[in-house]
């Protein structure tokens, strides 16, 4: 029974990170723990912001955006300079991220 309320030095919940770092197994089970996906970082980030600003695009990164999706998370939210998750995509050329973000909007 982890206390997923502690926060890292960064201010976030242990979903950032993971999200971050493409943990999709860990990201699937913590979601359904009630753990606040929409938590925002010191740095302005939720977990669905690091998984597109700091992940790769690629397949891992995909599954983490949809799990956070279908948790709930709330990809209107925008960093500290007002860009979204979905902007962060087409900036960064991840179309499939793009495409899954914009599904779900």
């Amino acid at each position: 029974r982890p206390d997923l309320t502690i926060r890292n030095r960064y201010g976030g919940v242990s979903v950032i990170p993971a999200s971050e770092r493409g943990h999709v197994d860990y990201v699937r089970r913590v979601v359904r723990t009630g753990i606040d996906v929409d938590h925002v970082n010191d740095l302005g980030w939720t977990a669905l912001l690091e998984a597109v600003v700091l992940g790769d695009g690629g397949p891992r990164h995909q599954e983490i955006v949809r799990i956070l999706l279908d948790a709930g998370a709330d990809a209107s939210i925008a960093d500290k300079d007002g860009v979204t998750a979905l902007e962060h995509a087409q900036n960064r050329g991840y179309r499939q991220i793009e495409r899954i973000l914009s599904e779900n909007r």
